[in-house]
């Protein structure tokens, strides 16, 4: 009998794709940045808490004029990663983009980036050529402007590309309320899931006050996400 995932994305088959998050390129973006910071924040702490390879990249953050490093709350959370840097837009036709992604053994491949409409799309585009199946976050990526953003959504959903939510993927990899893998992610969520979470906020209230048992690992919590 064939044993079916419970969601498209695990920790096992998806790797984490995270182009050029770099505070000079945010700064040409139209978008709220307190909020993509706090996503980007939450998804790349989950991705290390849950072992999920990771993947960075920047453009032109060295040997020029400027200095233009990826947003400290990344590199804070992955300091083992050098970002692959780089002088083209064009993420994916660097080979050392290529083989570290390839590396991870990994063919689902969760990707954000800015510009939404440029950098990302490129990347993204050139993934799916190569076989990848590509999951794009919206909330952790900008575009040039908020059109040149819903434009590359568009362009990238009609390649085949799926869009989706840093809350969304954290689920997806732990979608058990009851498992080891969603208790280590869960201070994540309450810090940085916004208002998606306060659901379970007010879950682990009514626990800490003995209104609702904590379930045990052998139980499931039927709760709505």
């Amino acid at each position: 009998m064939t044993t079916h995932p419970p969601t498209e994305l695990s920790i096992e088959n998806s790797a984490l794709v995270l182009i050029d998050h770099q505070p000079w390129v945010a700064f040409m973006c139209e978008t709220n940045a307190t909020l993509l910071v706090e996503n980007l924040t939450l998804i790349s702490r989950t991705a290390k808490a849950l072992g999920v390879p990771t993947v960075l990249t920047s453009v032109g953050a060295k040997g020029g004029v400027l200095v233009d490093p990826l947003f400290t709350q990344i590199t804070d959370v992955f300091p083992e990663i050098t970002p692959i840097d780089r002088t083209s837009t064009a993420a994916w036709a660097d080979p050392a983009l290529r083989a570290a992604v390839e590396a991870t053994g990994r063919k689902k491949l969760v990707m954000a980036g800015l510009a939404t409409d440029v950098c990302l799309t490129q990347a993204v585009l050139g993934a799916l050529k190569d076989g990848y199946e590509v999951y794009f976050m919206t909330d952790c990526s900008a575009g040039t402007t908020k059109e040149g953003h819903e434009d590359a959504k568009l362009r990238l959903v009609q390649a085949g590309a799926k869009p989706v939510n840093a809350t969304v993927v954290a689920f997806e990899w732990a979608p058990d309320y009851t498992s080891p893998e969603r208790a280590a992610i869960q201070p994540i969520l309450v810090e940085h899931g916004g208002a998606s979470v306060l659901a379970i906020q007010y879950l682990m209230a009514q626990v800490s006050a003995g209104i609702v048992e904590t379930p045990k690992y052998d139980e499931k919590l039927d709760v709505a996400e």
